[in-house]
């Protein structure tokens, strides 16, 4: 079933296409009879639209761009219908006036072309072969970006650019006086031309950056100063950077020289405010220019299909610290043992590589506990407010489409049906970003839970936050931002963001954890105590809804393994088909758990045995499996994590040390072998034959 917004859209689409094509068939019809007031109303409109829908609905016209209907067809299907229009036009003299109005089209059209490819040289001059931040390279020559319109909007440029002449051009059908149609030309040549003049000045020395070798050189200079010794290697998609960001804080508080290795020019912007050097390298070639660094390991949060690229290289050693642990099948994929180990947060996890029988060695599993977990407040107790605070954080629906990986589907509607119910429930509901992504049913089930809050909202009322509250969230909004480096203006390209990444000032990881902190408090403070919320964007993040909750539900994922470390009550919905006994058996890290099953009937007893401590079963259970999950509490974690990595480098150290000596050892042999072999073609060369002769 589709969203509800998504008709109303679908609708709002199809009548801009029609009315285009409309608008074309009546110029056509109106320029051919002709029937100048119509004509000239058609052709402003139909360009009128076409500029409205570039800037406000992209997406529709590059539909017609699949079928070859792009903008530059449009513009000259409107330009010949001028024409034609002109010519069936009594007054107009076709040879004295409309020939040099026909020639001076021409001409805007030739600087069109001149113009983008001008565009494209532009580009790619400014492409260069790696992308960083956080690293100062001002010595690149970096400069600031062209405008958007004339280097990377060529769409737009083409109908901005038009509208002087196709102004002036109905002007001259109206009036039937050719010079209006001139002054339009002359100006959309001057606009086109000077554009193309203005943006090739980008090629001069001044502002055009070093050449690709002379970059990768600068590199190397860098890495041989700054000396880099451990980094995390990452790739992925627009909506994995997730994946990446919950190991910044852990990364930076290693012993050595951190660095962030990417792959994914689009990835350098998606990965949150850090301290830490960022590299991308776009192409295979230009990695390994880490091969000859101080480089010694890496940290792998995740496996991706570029990940094989960088296990070539000999020197480094490589770890896999996953983006989360759970009972699923993915946590344990057959890809670990590419890697030199295995990094889990506790027991549970070894077991649980053990019993897969993938092929990684105990030997080779580390565990390190989670460090990214601290910022999670203990369990304190009942709840102590108007109001039981549940979080209910499903899972997506995995690669494989399993209904028994995501709860949304067979049960997110019942549970959160329930909680609705209950006037003394406060919901938050933060579904996984790619929910519906591979299932249809559950995007659509995920939009009827919204759906459902926003209602049961508007049955609720009660006092909110003053004016005050809304002001204090806008300046620590504004905050944030302006430390995470988000903003940059709309003409910015990479090599701008680039130029204005670079070193960052001060300890920007503490000011950032300060400004995100305040930024959370300010939110929340934001918000009526009585108000559902659905929460949907990367902040507030997911471990500060955990501070806010009482009560976890959610699916056998990460989720569950890391909202074990406050040790408050849980439930996980089974969707697996399998009886109560066997899902336990089966997954355990639902074992301290209050199971419910899709019609979630369980429900009242679970608020029951939240507001009152007394009823609830799995209290020690809790504590016990949170050790058993993310390990000891002493010594902490990132103790553990950084004594993991220490040890690694080590490991690589010692690689390094006897793969010099054996080249040492080789290269030696291998002279003299040589210098034997040139000395006896040396005699040969000078010995008479005939001694050879008589010897024989």
């Amino acid at each position: 079933m589709p969203s509800a917004g998504l008709a109303p859209r679908r609708v709002v689409q199809l009548i801009a296409l029609l009315s285009m094509l409309a608008l074309f068939a009546a110029q056509l019809v109106t320029a051919l009879v002709p029937y100048v007031p119509v004509f000239v109303a058609a052709s402003a409109a139909n360009l009128a639209l076409d500029i409205y829908l570039q800037y406000k609905q992209p997406g529709l016209l590059s539909l017609l761009g699949k079928i070859r209907f792009d903008v530059t067809v449009r513009q000259l299907l409107r330009d010949m219908l001028v024409l034609v229009g002109l010519l069936r036009i009594d007054d107009i003299d076709p040879l004295a006036e409309q020939s040099p109005l026909t020639i001076a089209l021409l001409a805007f059209y030739a600087l069109h072309f001149g113009c983008q490819a001008v565009a494209v040289v532009v580009r790619r001059a400014r492409t260069l072969p790696i992308v960083t931040r956080n690293i100062d390279a001002s010595a690149l020559r970096l400069s600031a970006a062209p405008p958007r319109i004339l280097a990377r909007q060529q769409a737009r440029r083409l109908l901005t650019f038009s509208v002087p002449a196709t102004t002036g051009l109905l002007v001259t059908a109206a009036t039937t006086h050719a010079y209006w149609g001139g002054i339009g030309l002359g100006v959309s040549l001057v606009l086109m031309g000077g554009g193309a003049v203005y943006l090739a000045t980008w090629m001069l020395p001044k502002k055009r950056a070093k050449a690709d070798e002379a970059v990768i050189e600068w590199l190397d200079r860098w890495l041989s100063d700054y000396k880099p010794t451990v980094a995390m290697y990452f790739s992925g998609g627009t909506t994995s950077a997730y994946q990446a960001n919950m190991w910044l804080s852990t990364l930076s508080q290693l012993d050595g020289k951190p660095l962030i290795v990417l792959r994914e020019r689009f990835m350098v912007q998606k990965i949150d405010s850090t301290d830490v050097p960022i590299i991308c390298f776009p192409k295979v070639a230009t990695m390994f220019s880490l091969e000859t660094s101080t480089l010694k390991m890496m940290l792998h949060p995740a496996n991706a299909a570029k990940t094989s690229q960088v296990l070539r290289i000999p020197s480094l050693k490589h770890a896999f610290i996953n983006h989360g642990e759970s009972d699923k099948l993915s946590s344990c994929n057959p890809y670990a043992k590419a890697y030199d180990e295995v990094w889990v947060a506790g027991p549970a996890a070894r077991e649980r590589y053990q019993l897969a029988d993938i092929g990684v060695e105990d030997k080779d599993v580390v565990e390190v506990g989670r460090p990214q977990l601290s910022p999670i407040r203990p369990y304190a107790g009942a709840p102590t407010g108007a109001f039981t605070t549940v979080l209910y954080a499903p899972t997506w629906e995995g690669w494989d489409g399993n209904p028994g990986n995501t709860s949304v589907v067979l049960a997110g509607e019942n549970i959160v049906r329930h909680l609705l119910a209950d006037p003394g429930v406060r919901l938050i509901y933060k579904p996984h970003p790619m929910t519906g992504s591979q299932v249809p049913a559950a995007g659509a089930a995920n939009e009827r839970i919204k759906a459902m809050i926003r209602e049961a909202n508007a049955r609720r009322s009660g006092a909110r936050p003053g004016p005050e509250a809304a002001a204090e969230l806008a300046r620590r909004t504004e905050a944030l931002d302006l430390l995470t480096a988000k903003s940059f203006r709309s003409s910015a390209d990479e090599m701008e963001r680039m130029m204005l990444q670079g070193t960052p000032d001060g300890d920007s990881r503490s000011a950032v954890a300060e400004a995100t902190a305040a930024w959370e408090s300010a939110y929340w403070a934001s918000l009526p105590e009585w108000e559902h919320q659905v929460i949907t964007e990367s902040r507030p993040a997911i471990f500060s809804c955990f501070n806010q909750a009482d009560l976890l539900i959610s699916d056998v994922s990460s989720v569950v393994s890391d909202w074990l470390s406050s040790e408050k009550p849980y439930a996980v919905a089974n969707t697996s088909g399998l009886s109560e006994a066997d899902f336990r058996a089966g997954f355990p890290t639902v074992r301290a758990a209050t199971i419910l099953a899709p019609e979630a009937d369980g429900m009242p007893a679970l608020l029951e045995a939240v507001r009152s401590p007394e009823k609830d079963v799995y209290a020690e259970s809790r504590a016990e499996l949170k050790e058993h999950l993310l390990g000891p509490s002493d010594p902490p974690s990132i103790v553990r994590f950084n004594a993991a990595a220490l040890a690694l480098c080590a490991k690589s150290d010692d690689r390094r040390a006897r793969a010099e000596s054996r080249v040492e050892a080789e290269i030696p042999a291998q002279r003299d072998e040589s210098t034997e072999t040139v000395d006896a073609a040396e005699a040969a060369m000078d010995a008479d034959p005939t001694e050879e002769l008589e010897s024989a």
